[in-house]
């Protein structure tokens, strides 16, 4: 009974692996293509035209066109791309601090993991977005701003993550074959915990892109995150709020649903690489 239920969990994952490739592919090709997008259309968005302004979305402006008659598709596309760029840099620096940290409180001793512990702890009890915009502020707002805002606030939950697969590393035989070698902590860190956790790192830094874009947005409709004069997805919410009164609905739904599309395409390349590289999934 059981090498039946092995076989068909074995062709269960056949089956399934093909579809992930071909979803992971998808997505992963969707969001270059909005990056092209967006950077093709940055020379143009900016384009005032006066006598179109305030138009419904037609085939000549998909997204209609704002009070100044510049094309909403075109000025969404490029702050997509901008939503992206920021969601990357604000992502890796999460991950290398979650990295840091994981691989201090494994080889640190039990002095280092509780002090780790106690400041994921302490970043979790904080109330994250009043968090993102207290260090928003502080560093003056702005794109940089925005960046270290999102990259040094995000990563407790990955950290958590990462040492959990540490502590297990940890505990093998081979670590504790190395050690009886004489190899000391440094060496552990660097050919034997990176290597494990470097797996969990990718998918753990794709799963918070997703946070990092929405968290951007959020920063940019209260003016603390990219700078007005540029067409990010957040200001361009905020500036939608001006004339939503009058009718003109496109101006904040559209690129708000963009913004949300793009969410989800990072988020199911987020769970496509985890389904990919989990071992566990093998048996599913």
């Amino acid at each position: 009974m059981s090498a039946v239920v092995t076989v068909e969990s074995s062709w269960s994952w056949r089956a399934r692996r093909p579809r992930t490739l071909v979803s992971l592919g998808l997505a992963l090709s969707l969001v270059v293509m909005v990056v092209v997008a967006g950077t093709l259309a940055a020379g143009s968005a900016g384009t005032t035209d006066l006598p179109v302004r305030n138009l419904a979305p037609s085939l000549d402006h998909l997204f209609g066109t704002d009070r100044f008659g510049r094309d909403l598709a075109q000025r969404t596309l490029v702050g997509l791309r901008l939503s992206l760029l920021v969601g990357t840099v604000a992502a890796v620096i999460s991950g290398t601090i979650a990295l840091i940290l994981a691989l201090l409180a494994a080889v640190g001793g039990r002095l280092v993991e509780a002090c780790v512990v106690w400041l994921v702890d302490l970043f979790l009890a904080l109330p994250h977005l009043v968090l993102l915009i207290l260090v928003a502020f502080a560093l003056g707002g702005g794109t940089e701003a925005v960046v270290i805002a999102v990259g040094t606030t995000h990563w407790p939950r990955l950290t958590l993550v990462l040492m959990s697969v540490a502590r297990t590393t940890v505990c093998s035989d081979y670590v504790a074959l190395s050690r009886g070698f004489g190899h000391g902590r440094a060496h552990v860190a660097r050919r034997h915990l990176a290597a494990h956790l470097v797996p969990h790192l990718s998918v753990g830094v794709v799963l918070l892109f997703p946070h990092a874009i929405l968290h951007e947005a959020a920063l940019s409709f209260l003016g603390l995150g990219i700078d007005p004069g540029k067409p990010a997805i957040g200001v361009l919410l905020a500036e939608s709020m001006r004339s939503l009164s009058a009718g003109y609905w496109w101006l904040a739904v559209l690129p708000g649903v963009a913004l949300l599309l793009v969410v989800k395409l990072v988020d199911r390349i987020g769970d496509d690489a985890r389904l990919l590289l989990d071992p566990r999934s093998h048996h599913l």
